[in-house]
């Protein structure tokens, strides 16, 4: 069923067994990666709450967890800048940080959470996004956990948003066309 959300309309896109599917995938790979470490997982607000929260229920190996928030869309576009809100208050010395990213699309935003990673004496990071626009992705950083690689469509739902709303939707629909 479409439905509206202020003045746009949107399309089933993913299903709640899809995104669970591609959820345990990732946490399952992390797992095997760091079943004998304690990473942090450092989570990219608002977008990722919800990812978050599965994941770290999907991950039965002991791990950390703290937020980020940084904000670089306007309405459907990204606004190329991207401006930090929240930023990190967690010692991270020698640590494992597993960045959660809900999508990433130019690599924009993920830029600027490595700048701010790499002011910090941590052991290593890693990406795992949920989602992966690899036909807008221009960046070289790699993605090393990756739930689907998805057109690019712009999405809400499962913590994505249309200006605010959207974010509670337990699937994800796409932008329909006009």
């Amino acid at each position: 069923m479409d439905i509206k959300l202020h003045d746009k309309n949107f399309e089933p896109f993913l299903s709640k067994e899809i995104i669970s599917k591609a959820i345990d995938t990732i946490s399952n790979a992390i797992s095997k990666d760091y079943q004998n470490n304690t990473p942090l997982f450092l989570g990219v607000l608002n977008g990722s709450f919800m990812f978050c929260a599965d994941l770290l229920k999907a991950y039965n190996h002991s791990c950390e967890i703290s937020f980020i928030k940084l904000a670089s869309y306007q309405q459907t576009e990204s606004t190329g800048t991207v401006n930090e809100l929240i930023g990190l208050n967690e010692d991270l010395t020698n640590r494992t940080v597993i960045i959660i990213e809900d999508i990433v699309d130019t690599g924009n935003t993920l830029e600027k959470i490595i700048a701010l990673l790499d002011k910090q004496p941590i052991k290593e990071y890693k990406v795992a996004s949920l989602f992966l626009k690899p036909s807008v992705y221009n960046k070289t950083i790699p993605i090393d956990y990756v739930g689907l690689e998805i057109p690019n469509h712009f999405i809400v739902g499962y913590g994505l948003d249309y200006d605010g709303l959207g974010r509670n939707l337990p699937e994800v629909y796409k932008l329909k066309s006009s």
